[in-house]
């Protein structure tokens, strides 16, 4: 696991070697245990190294032989092996035992098309001196981040995060409104967008190549999981948990010391016993628990411990953790608001004081429906087939503007919500049932300036781009492909990358391999969702493995008990927040709005935890970004 940069400059000569030096060591957490550079004549790849296999050797960049092509390498290929002894068949030789070395020979063997032979997790840059192309790939489903910019003098840049690009002088700090108006609602900044306008990231499976010498950039899909179920409906438990096994074994295979993450929940108990099954000796866990009975899930990790003999080792988050808060706009760079932020990041330096590699049960919710969401969508599906939606934008838009909102209210008397979603297509739908901020609350935020900025654009309108291009799927597999899409990259492992790239930490996630995604996605959706229980087929597949007891018990989420915190210990950040001058100075959010908001919560007429945690990030990230509108 490492960081990357790169510099291609319009004309020889013309990289700046100090330049991508600064861009590198702001991503030296990255990669502590060294630094390299490549420096050509319009080229310049830099990187900072944690090393993880083959310790001695990989350094990189790495050139080939004959020097023409270069390599500098973020991530894991975790078929390194095999690859080798295929290519070893071809007639190439190797001087590391690395994946760095396979990967680069990858490319002089099979060239882009390599990236459909790689498995694992990674973003890399490729300089091909013989083509004058620069070759830049990011993994199947974005566990590896990738940024890019082109300046307006031809200079292109990219980097493992947002702070790498900034580090060049010449990057436009410019705020980009229908990305403000994204995090707003969803709590992350979606692929390809980033806060910064003009700065993109590289979606999940996606390539892009960029001629030297013409400037031309041409980018292109190379993966899409098929969502159409197998013929064959009935699954065959023992071979989903082989399969899972296999993933978990390759994750396993690693140089320095291993560990893993364990919530007590099913994915994590999951991997964690697999891991069990396959070390000689007790696998190193850890867990975040709560000061908080209500949020507190550390007796389900320990009992689960205890059930595979691991070694455990646990730590308690607490509204003191409201500190980390401008430690989490220095982590993140873009706003991100999601609250169990706070807790990855204090598992991952928990874990970094006895490994260097743990592994984590994230994926299993989106593979197999575990979200309440996705069992609420479902229920609304039924309706909204029997309806036609001008009828029902007729009957529950209505409906849904009237009722009153009721968060303390017992939950068969919360039907707002569901009015409003009746009243949207699915992936509309979909998108408000995802939201931090719902539209009824986000546009109480919003100047005359932001809605005339915005233009009428919606974040749903990416939902449901996204639907479109798996028209014809069943319901289910379409949200759970927008979740792929979006929440995935966009939350979750945006959340893990960066939380444990602060410490020096790599995570892998065995159930986002993609051959298991593939499997998993293929799955009869009927056997995910079964009376009312999501990951149905999961569980079953599970018992007489992990306990009964950890299976079927309620979801409770790795989250802060944010709502009382922001009406107790936090309230001074909020009193802050009502006097921002950074949120003020943009023109774009209506510092009244956020004042009606903060009185409502501190009084406990309504919880609007979600939104003020969002604007708390919001108004620190953009203090540290120091963007202009």
């Amino acid at each position: 696991m490492c960081g990357i940069t790169g510099i291609m400059a319009p004309e020889i000569g013309g990289v700046d070697q100090s330049t991508l030096r600064k861009m590198t060591a702001t991503i030296a957490h990255r990669g502590p245990d060294g630094d390299g550079f490549y420096f050509g004549q319009k080229v310049g790849l830099g990187h900072r190294r944690l090393s993880i296999i083959d310790i001695e050797g990989g350094q990189q960049p790495m050139a080939c032989e004959s020097r023409q092509v270069i390599l500098t390498y973020n991530g894991e290929v975790y078929n390194f092996q095999s690859l080798r002894r295929e290519l070893e068949a071809e007639g190439y030789q190797f001087s590391t035992h690395s994946d760095t070395e396979v990967l680069l020979k990858s490319y002089l063997a099979w060239g882009k098309d390599c990236v459909n032979r790689l498995r694992g997790m990674f973003a890399f840059a490729i300089w091909d001196n013989r083509s004058q192309e620069l070759f830049m790939a990011r993994d199947r489903l974005g566990i590896k981040p990738f940024y890019y910019t082109e300046l307006s003098d031809g200079t292109f840049l990219f980097g493992s995060e947002l702070k790498a690009l900034l580090a060049h002088d010449a990057v436009r700090r410019k705020l980009r409104i229908d990305a403000l108006e994204d995090y707003l609602m969803l709590g992350y900044v979606p692929d390809p967008k980033s806060l910064v306008e003009g700065v993109h990231t590289l979606p999940p499976a996606y390539t892009l190549v960029r001629n030297a010498n013409t400037g031309n950039m041409q980018s292109s899909c190379y993966w899409a999981p098929d969502i159409i179920p197998s013929a064959n409906s009935v699954v065959d438990e023992g071979e989903l948990v082989e399969r899972l096994e296999e993933a978990v074994k390759l994750r396993m295979i690693a140089d320095v010391p291993l560990g893993a993450f364990l919530s007590g929940g099913v994915d994590s108990s999951a991997v964690v016993g697999l891991m069990s099954r396959n070390n000689d000796d007790a696998v190193e866990t850890c867990a975040i628990g709560s000061d908080d009975d209500d949020f507190d899930e550390s007796g389900y990790a320990q009992s689960i411990a205890d059930h595979f003999g691991t070694h455990h080792r646990l730590r308690l988050a607490s509204a003191n953790d409201g500190f980390l808060l401008d430690r989490m706009a220095q982590v993140y760079d873009e706003p991100f608001a999601d609250l169990s932020a706070l807790p990855t990041y204090r598992v991952c330096g928990l874990a970094r004081e006895k490994v260097k590699v743990a592994l984590s049960g994230d994926g299993g919710d989106e593979l197999f429906a575990g979200y309440r969401r996705h069992r609420f969508h479902m229920l609304e599906e039924n309706l909204r087939g029997h309806i036609p939606l001008g009828l029902r934008r007729l009957i529950f838009k209505p409906l849904g503007t009237l009722y009153p909102k009721m968060d303390r209210a017992p939950q068969f008397l919360r039907a707002k919500s569901t009015f409003e979603a009746l009243a949207r297509t699915s992936a509309e739908a979909y998108c408000h049932s995802v939201s931090k901020t719902p539209d009824r609350d986000r546009y109480r935020l919003h100047t005359d300036r932001m809605k005339k900025k915005l233009a009428g654009y919606h974040p749903h309108d990416l939902f449901t781009k996204i639907a479109d291009e798996v028209k014809g799927a069943d319901e289910l597999s379409t949200i759970q492909y927008i979740d792929l899409k979006t929440y995935l990259p966009g939350d979750i492992l945006t959340k893990v990358d960066r939380a444990s790239m602060a410490h020096s930490l790599e995570v892998r996630v065995p159930i986002l391999d993609h051959k298991f995604v593939e499997y998993a996605m293929r799955i009869n959706p009927a056997s995910r969702i079964v009376e009312g229980e999501g990951k149905h087929v999961f569980k079953k597949a599970l018992e007489g493995f992990v306990p009964n007891e950890t299976l079927y018990r309620s979801k409770q989420g790795f989250m802060v008990p944010a709502v009382n915190w922001l009406r107790d210990e936090l309230l001074p950040e909020l009193r802050d927040l009502e006097k921002s001058e950074t949120l003020a100075d943009t023109g774009l959010i209506d510092m009244n709005g956020v004042k009606e908001m903060i009185e409502e919560h501190v009084t406990e007429v309504r919880d609007h935890h979600t939104t003020l945690w969002s604007l708390l990030t919001l108004d620190r990230s953009l203090r540290h970004l120091g963007l202009s509108v």
